[in-house]
């Protein structure tokens, strides 16, 4: 039977630009099961969930529940919890951690500050500390929002815990569940589909010497759509792998033509030209829909790289 996630592998609809995007992410641990919508489904305190989804609004925070992989009783709720802040800015990239006894603590937390990289709040608000770990794999296996979620995404967080892997966790929601197994790695925060283990392990090992891996890779969450396209055609263009090198300093245009401006820190800059299509033919963008869409794609149409005179010098 066709899932949206095998109906989208066989169309090979490019995963670039698909990243769902924020410039922090705040994590907290919440086991057994999660409905639809973990924050107000879950045995998360659905009073608390709505409270958090209010303070982060607007702010830049994206709020996500994880888990450790594995069987989610209902066991009620756990007497500490792990909290995860993580700022996907280049330039200000940091992942702090914490515990927790007491989860309507996050309400304490400057969610402004947060969104626009500082971690004071969170480290001052739960004792937070710079995370000295290995880099988070945040696998998405919330069934209840989609199962390709579930059939593809508890076996890769499983076979990825049982094989040694640090920092796995499973997330409620990454967005894109056609493109399950979709992970999440902290803190640079860029997001892959189509994930398998032996690519995760790479891009893990990737990130502790300081690179990004551009296959499979849908963007980094610290930009919106058109940035994140234009960020992996420069990586690619000019074979640029070295993580906080890039940084997007400018959209112009609106749907469905942008022109990004990307710069690298040694001074070198790009322009890039990102059109948006539609991905056909027409079917249901999830496995829970019955009626036919055709999702937007980002297609990055040319990439020059500036010189003296088109910068102005």
């Amino acid at each position: 039977m066709s899932t949206c996630a095998s109906v989208s592998r066989h169309l090979d609809e490019p995963v670039s630009g698909t990243a769902a995007t924020a410039s922090t992410w705040l994590l907290l641990e919440q086991p057994g099961p999660w409905g639809v919508h973990a924050l107000t489904s879950s045995r998360l305190d659905p009073v608390l969930g709505r409270a958090l989804e209010a303070a982060a609004e607007g702010t830049g925070v994206r709020i996500a529940l994880i888990r450790r992989s594995g069987r989610h009783p209902d066991r009620g709720a756990p007497s500490v919890r792990r909290v995860y802040a993580a700022h996907t800015t280049p330039g200000n990239i940091w992942l702090h951690g914490a515990v927790t006894g007491a989860p309507e603590q996050l309400l304490a937390l400057d969610f402004a500050a947060l969104g626009a990289g500082d971690p004071g709040s969170f480290d001052a608000m739960l004792d937070g500390r710079p995370h000295t770990g290995d880099p988070l794999a945040l696998v998405c296996t919330n069934g209840k929002r989609d199962r390709c979620c579930a059939l593809l995404g508890r076996p890769l967080a499983a076979e990825l815990s049982a094989s040694g892997v640090e920092g796995v966790w499973e997330v409620t929601h990454l967005g894109g569940h056609r493109f399950s197994p979709t992970v999440l790695v902290l803190p640079h925060g860029y997001a892959y589909g189509r994930a398998e283990a032996h690519a995760v392990k790479e891009i893990l090992h990737s990130v502790r010497e300081g690179r990004v891996v551009v296959e499979g890779c849908r963007g980094s969450s610290a930009w919106d759509r058109p940035g994140q396209a234009a960020e992996l055609a420069v990586r690619t263009a000019a074979g640029e792998y070295a993580a906080e090198t890039l940084r997007v300093v400018g959209t112009e245009g609106a749907a469905p033509r942008w022109e990004v401006t990307v710069a690298h820190v040694d001074g070198r800059r790009w322009r890039v030209v990102v059109a948006q299509g539609a991905s056909l033919p027409p079917r249901p963008e999830s496995c829970a829909s019955t009626v036919l869409g055709s999702p937007a794609r980002m297609d990055v149409v040319a990439v020059r790289e500036l010189t003296g005179a088109s910068l102005g010098v």
